[in-house]
């Protein structure tokens, strides 16, 4: 319905009625014909930021409201030239910490007028299958919970796609990165256990090509050296619960049927299945027995009936200088790499002896 010079403009209940009857969808148009606005102000109305007064932008809300608009966002991307849709790429998707990890990250860059589009890994190893999906949506950056080679990396800045690497440390590669010191986390727990008297350790270690799992437990490893205590056992495990509680029965075994002071296991859900074979099938007093300590303060380790000692990653905060990061990066492209390193927070729990933190020194 196109109404002739001079004539006033429809009412959204003609206009709408006329829509129908083409059966066609409601555009940005047929909004500005029954405010009485260009079409121009309308797409004003709906981008964040845009200079409009305050009677045009009520008269194109109350005409998108009676017509039920809503913004096209694939034809929007076509006019910005951004799609204002960020990848995240996350690894080990079944372990309990990244649920917590995308809730977060999904928040903070919804704020900034962003979607998420998520792909998942099963392992590491399967990052550049995985890459070659993420340059067909056109996003405006990526967020990557995952260890990328200088390849990868170089790939990004080909491509000219804004990046942001999460709870990963590239040492050595010029990346933007957001992470935990997971290597500093081991050495703090080493430190904490060891001044509490344990001397015999054990490590249910993550996944072969889990970076973070790696740096974990080289913290804990160069801080024994340092101590001159024995060198842990570390046996493999999958970062579930029954890598936990077989992890433990073949740390035992490998030791002739000696039990460790204390098992530190990669991720608090194969601490807590350490911690329920020791309990429940090993008939083990823990912490007296047997101290259990795990990374990642997941839901469940709050649990009563665990109460595990494990250390917690400041997780809005990190998720919050990610999405910040990638922002200004989509906004603003180029300039130097920037590395924001955040400390883990210590949770004492129940399941393990600790020395008092005022007694203990993290130096060599």
């Amino acid at each position: 319905m196109r109404p002739t010079k001079n004539a006033p403009a429809p009412s959204a209940a003609e206009h709408k009625a006329a829509i129908l009857r083409d059966n066609r969808r409601v555009t940005s148009y047929d909004v500005a014909l029954v405010a009485g606005v260009s079409q121009s102000a309308v797409s004003r109305c709906f981008k964040p930021g845009a200079s409009v007064s305050k009677d045009t932008f009520k008269r194109v809300m109350e005409a998108a409201s009676s017509l039920e608009y809503i913004p096209n966002a694939a034809a929007r991307s076509l006019i910005t030239r951004r799609s204002n849709m960020v990848a995240v790429i996350i690894s080990n998707a079944a372990n309990l910490f990244y649920p917590e990890a995308l809730s977060e990250l999904s928040k903070q860059l919804a704020r900034r007028g962003k979607r998420v589009l998520l792909f998942t890994l099963n392992r590491e190893s399967e990052l550049d299958g995985v890459m070659n999906d993420v340059w067909q949506y056109q996003v405006d950056g990526v967020i990557a919970a995952a260890t990328l080679s200088e390849a990868q990396v170089a790939e990004f800045e080909r491509r000219r796609v804004p990046l942001v690497v999460f709870n990963r440390n590239l040492r050595g590669q010029a990346a933007n990165t957001v992470a935990c010191d997971q290597y500093e986390a081991g050495r703090a727990l080493a430190s904490r256990l060891a001044a509490a008297g344990h001397r015999v350790f054990g490590i249910i270690d993550g996944a072969q090509d889990n970076a973070v799992a790696s740096e974990r437990r080289r913290g804990v490893c160069e801080r024994l050296a340092e101590l001159m205590l024995p060198e842990p056992l570390i046996v493999r495990g999958n970062f579930d619960y029954t890598s936990g509680k077989l992890g433990l029965r073949e740390i035992i075994a490998r030791s002739n049927g000696r039990v460790p002071d204390a098992v530190i296991c990669g991720t608090d859900v194969m601490a807590i299945g350490c911690l329920d074979c020791a309990r429940h099938e090993l008939g083990l007093n823990v912490p007296e027995q047997l101290s259990v300590a795990g990374f990642d303060a997941v839901e469940a380790s709050e649990w009563l009936s665990y109460n595990l000692t494990t250390l917690r990653h400041p997780m809005q905060q990190m998720a919050a200088a990610a999405a910040d990061l990638l922002h200004n990066l989509i906004d603003n492209p180029g300039g130097a790499a920037e590395k924001r390193m955040f400390a883990p927070h210590f949770i004492e729990g129940a399941t393990a002896r600790l020395a008092p933190l005022a007694s203990v020194s993290l130096a060599a």
